[in-house]
């Protein structure tokens, strides 16, 4: 069943916010990861296909900001600790900053640009300033993720870029973004950032439902050819808050289509949820 199929079978109207994919790719492709989570108690409300083993894409760098927010918040960083770009961070394909091996940047502003426009190269350079090299730092992301209940994944790298990204489901994205919501609301805020400016030039967060849909203020998206289309995302409502985690949508807008239906059937009744697979 299509995404839009699947929309209109749940008795939802399509948002009007956000555009239908206008043809179909007849391609044959791995079916659809999804997982819909209530933020406050940990509760599944709806999913499919979430223990599916997927390439992370960028949302590996939700674990990436969580190291970093962790460090700052015991003080190995600053805000305004100046962050030294690395001969292997200036390497990694785009999404990048841009910034020249041995230039510096800002902590604050370097972990906006990861978390606005998802740059591989400020993301490796912050792996290799919290623990010597990008191989340290990986090992860090996997205790990380042990530790917080992320069973069925293993990093490969800071970034998610191929081939060595490793694997998750959109179960553990879904757990670690509850998890960077709860113990790190004070720099949760970064993901609304709508925009960032680097050298003149002004570049919009990837995260194109903001402002979208209602209440929705996070997290990341991801995009490799292996992975697909990735977005988890947070919204909240009155006292509610709800995330969605869709991984291997074949286009973004049937991405962001699945999302962005999939919030509202998160604080819709029960009765309107389809049975959790």
């Amino acid at each position: 069943m299509s995404i839009v199929s699947r929309v209109v079978a749940w008795g939802l109207p399509l948002l009007a916010a956000v555009s239908a994919p206008s043809s179909v790719d007849a391609a044959p492709r791995a079916p659809v990861s999804d997982i819909v989570m209530d933020a406050g108690t940990g509760e599944v409300l709806e999913s499919e296909n979430a223990d599916r083993a997927r390439p992370p894409a960028s949302l590996a760098k939700m674990m990436t900001l969580l190291l970093a927010f962790e460090a700052l918040d015991a003080g190995e960083l600053k805000p305004g600790t100046m962050l030294r770009m690395t001969a292997a961070g200036e390497r990694q394909q785009p999404s990048r900053l841009g910034l020249r091996r041995g230039r510096s940047i800002r902590v604050d502003a370097a972990l906006r640009a990861v978390a606005v426009i998802s740059a591989n190269d400020i993301a490796v350079a912050i792996g290799d300033r919290l623990a010597g090299s990008e191989r340290a730092f990986v090992a860090r992301m996997n205790a990380r993720a042990r530790a917080i209940g992320m069973t069925d994944t293993r990093f490969g790298n800071a970034t998610g870029l191929a081939p060595s990204a490793g694997r998750t489901t959109a179960r553990d994205m879904a757990i670690l973004a509850r998890h960077l919501i709860r113990a790190e609301p004070r720099h949760y805020r970064l993901f609304s950032t709508r925009s960032i400016s680097w050298e003149g030039r002004s570049r919009p967060n990837h995260n194109k439902l903001l402002g979208k849909v209602a209440g929705l203020d996070g997290l990341k998206t991801g995009y490799t050819v292996e992975a697909g289309f990735n977005l988890a995302a947070s919204a909240k409502r009155g006292a509610r808050r709800v995330i969605v985690v869709v991984m291997g949508a074949p286009s973004a807008s049937e991405r962001d289509l699945l999302v962005a239906n999939l919030m509202e059937v998160g604080f819709s009744e029960p009765r309107l949820r389809r049975p959790r697979r």
